[in-house]
């Protein structure tokens, strides 16, 4: 019954997510300067992809970026530090979005371009106008995050997620892992989460869902990193 909610958001479904560890906000320009001078794995990745640049150490967060970029990132990332990142699986975004809430942001039943970053000329429920920015802000511009302590969740930039796209959740997994498909992964879409600093307030919601190509780059899309918790030894 949610305002503006898509047929694409459904059917709710119990999932079992299992213990896993999130970056606090988007990967910033300043951390992913830092590891695409590490050694390659895969792919090379561009220092400076930018199109909203920020200075030596900026915490503006990385945009541009291809969805294959950004897994070399984890996997440098990985062999740097003996820890395996990677992105999150839509299940797993979604319930860090949240963070035991339910309604349409983890804020409450409306948004404010004072706490987010979002298109403010345009309003969700009952929420006022507020200011276009019309580029990024600082990772954690506004000091606020969400029960999980996890920031920037609704809006700034767009966040890959590891999910083939699908149309809706029928047949999805109720494990938490990535819902991947048998189709050549370079023609399937990718899903997006969290809203950017150019979409409408509705598009920032905890349910909603967004596609785009993996080799694409785009101003309004970045991610953030994940990694599953270490086993306990009895």
């Amino acid at each position: 019954s949610e305002s503006e909610r898509l047929s694409m958001e459904g059917p709710q479904h119990e999932v079992t997510v299992t213990d896993f560890f999130m970056g606090r906000y988007p990967v910033t320009q300043a951390q992913w300067r830092f590891v695409a001078r590490l050694p390659q794995v895969n792919r090379r990745l561009n220092a400076d992809p930018f199109r909203f640049k920020g200075g030596r150490g900026s915490r503006l967060p990385v945009e541009s970026v291809s969805l294959y970029e950004a897994i070399e990132f984890c996997d440098r990332l990985t062999a740097f530090t003996g820890r395996s990142y990677r992105l999150p699986t839509e299940a797993e975004w979604e319930y860090a979005c949240r963070a035991g809430t339910t309604t349409p942001f983890h804020l409450g039943d409306m948004i404010l371009a004072d706490v987010a970053n979002y298109d403010g000329s345009y309003t969700y429920a009952s929420g006022p106008k507020g200011e276009n920015r019309q580029k990024t802000t600082s990772v954690d511009e506004f000091n606020l995050a969400n029960a999980f302590g996890l920031s920037d969740m609704h809006g700034n930039v767009y966040e890959w997620c590891q999910d083939h796209w699908h149309e809706n959740y029928e047949g999805a997994p109720v494990d938490g892992s990535a819902w991947l498909t048998d189709t050549d992964e370079k023609e399937v879409a990718r899903v997006l989460r969290g809203g950017s600093w150019s979409s409408l307030p509705r598009n920032g919601r905890s349910a909603q869902r967004l596609n785009d190509p993996p080799d694409g780059r785009y101003t309004h899309v970045g991610f953030r990193v994940s990694c599953s918790a270490p086993r306990t030894c009895v």
